[in-house]
């Protein structure tokens, strides 16, 4: 179904009016600190000729207070308007599902020496 990451510029992505995910200016820090530490990893899905963002809202608004011009970008055009629209809710939602198994996570955050509080965690 998707082919090949493809680079766009920011200019050319629309962000979706209907997207309900919010994104505190703290989650955004956090996202930066990510591309900034690690680089843009995770593409922008996009959707039809205005390349409506699908998920990657909070990565774009990123990307703009970094001041990066090109991101990597997925097409999604073979969903219809309303797989479109539903995905970009179950992609938004999934994540919310679950949470951590906080021994694990505490094992791996003291064995990194990575500011991980800058990403938005800690040991719990």
């Amino acid at each position: 179904m998707i082919d090949k990451i493809i680079k766009l510029k920011v200019e050319e992505l629309t962000p979706y009016v209907g997207n309900a995910k919010q994104h505190p200016q703290s989650q955004i820090d956090a996202i930066k600190k990510s591309i900034e530490q690690f680089g843009f990893n995770d593409p922008i899905a996009v959707w039809g000729e205005q390349n409506i963002i699908v998920e990657g809202h909070g990565r774009l608004a990123a990307a703009k207070q970094l001041g990066i011009k090109e991101v990597p970008c997925i097409r999604l055009d073979h969903m219809s308007e309303e797989e479109r629209r539903a995905y970009t809710i179950a992609h938004n939602s999934t994540s919310l599902n679950s949470g951590f198994d906080l021994e694990k996570l505490n094992t791996e955050l003291a064995s990194i020496d990575l500011d991980m509080a800058m990403f938005g965690l800690e040991e719990q």
